[in-house]
């Protein structure tokens, strides 16, 4: 231990939890005592390229979805930001939640509840699956004409949508799991399995989209067929790990439910998840925005606006190692040990996704023209992406430090970034509009609003947004 951590682990309670600690499993004893930065990187580089892997499911499709024409494209891209919202909440917020508890539990010497929290978290997630399918199985259509989808793009956008949420409890229920594995430091399982699932739907969306051999031709709505195929492979494949003995904890048996677990989840996960909402109701908002400029505008914004998603799987490659470090280290106490893993990944967060959006920002063509050749939709999608790629440091900035405060349990100021970024971004975007600016205008707030949400969430916590421990 760090000679700042022994300072603050003088408490004879404290002493006991770390000691209890590290009395335990190998993997725990290392989140509270190695040398941190080697064990970011170590926890953190195997974890982005896996996210990375699943970020690629849906450009995967979206690649093969382009071949049948800008209208399907256009009705994907509505759906997309309802898709990675649950996505965002299962993995990320949720996820986040129940990464954060089973670290909690592990980091204060409760192995019990540990596995009593595998159960937790597939009711939890899978509830929520269900009712995600209620709801935009009954309001879809509504929404998607909101976004400006019609016609054939909004034939396109049910298509796809039907079957992808007529299975979206298999999504919350695979991630439940992984997120299980991941708040034991055990980044590499969750994540072999999600690149499997990559390299499996390269054959596979294709094959289903266009009828290839003896695969019958769903279309656009192949995609989400192949999808639901890989969630369900995925929950086969994380359950039988967790109840083969390989995992630190097995799920508990007999099963049995407490209110108190069920609330170290929520506690967690319900706040999170709002700012997941906010979020996807930024992007929702802005494409409806865009959406008036004409349905080669919208596919353009969309198509350049996955970048932007893209820097989700690598904060979370990033943050997912954060939840379970700082996690664990609050458990155990180490209050000061958290925060430096916490600026540590809110350093390497902003790196890397600085110099994706720099990229992106100089060479915008290398990323849009993976989608279409549609010349309206290339100028849009550039355009965005020459305005607002340079914001993105700041946007990985205040993800991973969001994802560090799941595991800190303090979750206030990230939600309010994010409602400033929504403001911002939906607030001032429809102003723009209705005072006759153009798309340029839009995307300089829209990079605007991206900025705020970081610089927010880091001057709360170097301010003391994070208050005292909580274990």
């Amino acid at each position: 231990m760090s000679s700042a951590a022994t300072a603050i682990t003088t408490n004879p309670t404290e002493r006991s939890v770390v000691q209890a600690a590290r009395s335990m499993d190998q993997r725990t004893r290392a989140l509270l005592d190695a040398p941190l930065l080697p064990l970011l990187l170590r926890l953190a580089v195997p974890n982005i390229l896996l996210m990375l892997a699943q970020s690629a499911t849906g450009l995967i499709e979206t690649y093969f979805i382009g071949k049948l024409g800008t209208d399907a494209l256009a009705g994907a891209a509505v759906v997309f930001p309802g898709v990675m919202l649950m996505q965002m909440i299962s993995a990320g917020s949720m996820g986040g939640g129940i990464s954060s508890s089973v670290a909690r539990a592990l980091g204060s010497g409760r192995r019990e509840d540990a596995s009593l929290l595998v159960w937790h978290a597939i009711v939890i997630n899978g509830s929520l699956g269900l009712i995600c399918s209620a709801g935009m199985l009954s309001f879809g259509p509504s929404i998607y004409r909101a976004m400006g989808a019609e016609g054939p793009s909004l034939q396109a956008a049910l298509a796809y949508s039907n079957v992808i949420y007529a299975g979206a409890a298999l999504l919350w229920i695979m991630n439940a799991l992984a997120s299980v594995l991941r708040g034991t430091g055990n980044m590499l399982v969750p994540g072999g399995v999600i690149c499997g699932g990559a390299l499996l739907l390269i054959p596979l969306s294709p094959c289903l989209i266009f009828g290839v051999g003896p695969f019958p031709r769903f279309g656009v709505a192949g995609g989400a067929v192949a999808l639901l195929i890989y969630y369900t492979l995925g929950i086969v494949l994380l359950a039988a790990f967790l109840c083969s003995g390989r995992a630190i904890m097995r799920p508990a048996w007999p099963l049995r439910f407490s209110k108190q677990l069920f609330g170290a989840v929520l506690r967690v996960g319900a706040p999170a998840s709002t700012t997941s909402i906010q979020t996807n109701l930024t992007i929702t908002l802005t494409t409806a925005i865009v959406g008036v400029f004409g349905p080669a505008a919208l596919a353009g914004f969309a198509t350049g606006s996955r970048l932007e998603y893209l820097m989700v799987p690598i904060s979370f490659g990033v943050g997912g190692p954060l939840v379970a470090i700082v996690g664990t280290n609050i458990g155990a106490g180490q209050r000061a040990r958290a925060l430096k893993a916490a600026w540590l990944g809110g350093a390497l967060g902003f790196f890397l996704t600085e110099s994706v959006g720099l990229t992106a920002a100089i060479h915008p063509l290398a990323w849009l023209s993976l989608f279409g050749h549609d010349p309206d939709m290339l100028s849009v999608g550039a355009h965005y992406l020459h305005i607002v790629g340079p914001f993105y440091g700041m946007f990985g900035l205040g993800l991973v430090l969001y994802f560090a405060s799941q595991g800190a349990g303090r979750l206030t100021w990230p939600i309010v970034a994010q409602f400033c970024r929504l403001v911002l971004a939906g607030g001032a975007g429809n102003l723009a509009i209705w005072m006759g600016g153009g798309l340029d205008s839009v995307f300089w707030i829209i990079g605007l609003a991206l900025g705020s949400f970081g610089a927010v969430v880091a001057l709360s916590i170097l301010w003391g947004g994070w208050g005292a421990e909580r274990g």
